[in-house]
């Protein structure tokens, strides 16, 4: 019983973190949130057990949550939006085969959310040269992901459509790689531009 309180709480902290101070990172979110929650007053109030740690699914669960209690129809609404600057933005990038992940694919946005897509390409000069004929001012880093098992270091690209947009860059071959989520281990869904059929047409269907 105190595991599963203590683990709640700290799901609650992190989320609460990853919203109001904008805490990016679920590693970090719930470790600052441990932190804080058994260390008030400058003294160790309790001993941290693994177990005690929530998941990242949990902190993304209670995250939603706590968007929807403080945005309610405002968080459907930024939903919408991001979807429609989301299309728009893989019908542009239509050679590179772009592929939507993250909140915006799932529907769990929240202030502050980006809108996250792969794109395929062996040429980084090509798709770079294309975003500079579409007129788009971006920034690029190198960003170190493990992928089975692997660390693995991949081109990301970073530019405002409305929106923050991060393009995460593959070879073409790996399109056919299944890579898996940080936040609860499964496969990652690489949803086509077509998917829009699925989101229906209003601001309040998910």
């Amino acid at each position: 019983q105190r595991d599963s309180t203590l683990r709640q709480r700290l799901a609650q902290e992190a989320a609460r973190l990853m919203y109001e101070e904008e805490v990016p990172q679920y590693f970090t979110a719930k470790r600052l949130a441990a932190k804080r929650l058994l260390h008030r007053g400058g003294q160790h109030r309790h001993y941290l057990h693994p177990q005690d740690l929530p998941s990242n699914g949990e902190i993304q669960t209670a995250l939603h949550t706590l968007t929807q209690l403080q945005e309610g129809e405002r968080s459907q609404r930024r939903l919408f939006a991001m979807r429609v600057i989301a299309l728009e933005t893989m019908r542009d990038l239509a050679p590179f085969q772009p592929r939507l992940i993250g909140s915006v694919s799932s529907g769990q946005v929240r202030y502050g959310s980006d809108i996250d897509l792969h794109v395929f390409t062996d040429g980084l000069e090509d798709l770079e040269s294309y975003l500079c004929y579409l007129g788009w001012r971006f920034e690029t880093a190198r960003v170190t992901i493990r992928v089975a098992n692997q660390l693995k270091d991949y081109t990301h690209i970073f530019w405002e459509r409305v929106f923050p947009i991060e393009l995460s860059v593959y070879s073409v071959a790996e399109m056919r790689v299944t890579q898996r989520s940080s936040t609860d281990g499964k496969p990652i869904v690489r949803l086509k531009p077509s998917a829009w059929a699925i989101w229906r047409t209003g601001p309040c269907n998910t």
